[in-house]
């Protein structure tokens, strides 16, 4: 079981942000709402907590009814830890006091607080204030303080976001190590794919108040139902051709059809969705495809070929023996790696 949202609808104003939302996370994972800004997915979350009054629906946790639009569990009653954006530490606390916030009058506090700074890898921290700890270490005492009173659900809302870069993927990769470990149930909100991808075991993706997929991120990558989800986790290009028996004419040549992973139901003038990472490109003398840049990549090598139509695809190679810039090419994609989608999708 876990945290189910059913039916939900928010306005605000004539403005509605969320339209009939549901959605169940489970206890155990980790549930990314993902989705630009506006689409919804942190007012689903304040709704979650209880910070804002449920307008249409139910939120539920297993068998416990959280909020309707007529009565809703006040947020200190509701058992869920809380993470923002700025850790919202107390700067007149210690660290040990910001984690044993909540559980201060517990019999077994200290043991708690000792076992999380082991966690959270700050043990020597305990006396220090929220002021002498890097931006990484601050989160890190904030996701240990919403932990520490064991909620059934914790709530994460953009918790990365002002974490410098290296930083924030090391943190994220121990936060997804902390959260597996506790067996709660975590909602993350981000706007970031990449994110996305390394915290949760299912990403909710959301576009002006609907959830448009719901799946694992292996899902997501491989069967997306929409040409922006497609493109949204992968360095990928939208490329026109027309279907001619079992070959499709592109501006880079004939594909096989047996490249596209969907091609059961292909369109007559289909887009193609195009990753750097699943083409090969290979001298030949006479080709229409010309080799216009080389340049150093962090996987190896970055490709940008000119079509006959000066269409341009960037290719991501890992060994470029052979190729350089102005060179006469053929591209050839690997089998089942093209997605297609018609023009209206």
């Amino acid at each position: 079981m876990g945290l189910v949202f059913q039916n939900i609808s928010h306005s605000y104003g004539e403005g509605r942000v969320l339209d009939d939302v549901s959605l169940e996370a489970n206890s155990g994972e980790i549930t990314c709402l993902l989705g630009p800004s506006g689409c919804g997915k942190t007012t689903l979350l304040r709704l979650a907590a209880g910070l804002m009054p449920l307008q249409s629906g139910q939120i539920s946790l297993d068998d416990l009814t959280l909020a309707t639009q007529h009565r809703s569990t006040p947020p200190e009653e509701r058992p869920v830890g809380l993470v923002f954006q700025e850790g919202a530490l107390f700067p007149h606390m210690t660290v040990e006091e910001n984690i044993a916030f909540g559980i201060a009058a517990t019999p077994d506090s200290q043991e708690r607080v000792q076992s999380l700074l082991k966690t959270i890898d700050l043990v020597g921290y305990e006396n220090r204030h929220p002021h002498s700890l890097s931006g990484g270490q601050q989160q890190r005492v904030a996701l240990a303080r919403a932990l520490a009173p064991s909620p059934s659900v914790l709530l994460l809302d953009e918790p990365f976001a002002n974490i410098d870069s290296q930083l924030r993927q090391d943190l994220r990769a121990e936060t997804r190590q902390t959260l597996k470990a506790s067996g709660t149930a975590a909602i993350l909100v981000t706007h970031d794919p990449d994110e996305a991808l390394e915290m949760a075991d299912r990403i909710a993706i959301l576009d002006k108040g609907k959830i448009v997929q719901f799946d694992t991120p292996r899902e997501l990558l491989d069967n997306p139902i929409t040409i922006e989800i497609a493109t949204l986790f992968t360095r990928s290009k939208i490329m026109l051709a027309k279907v001619d028996g079992n070959r499709m004419v592109t501006s880079f040549g004939e594909w096989p059809i047996e490249c596209l992973k969907n091609a059961d139901s292909l369109p007559k003038s289909p887009r193609l969705v195009v990753r750097q990472n699943v083409l090969q490109v290979e001298q030949m003398e006479g080709a229409s495809n010309t080799i216009k840049l080389v340049r150093p990549s962090p996987h190896g090598h970055l490709i940008t070929v000119q079509g006959s139509d000066n269409f341009e695809l960037d290719v991501q190679l890992e060994d470029i023996s052979g190729l350089a810039e102005g060179m006469p090419v053929v591209i050839t994609p690997k089998e089942a790696s093209i997605l297609a989608f018609s023009a209206t999708e």
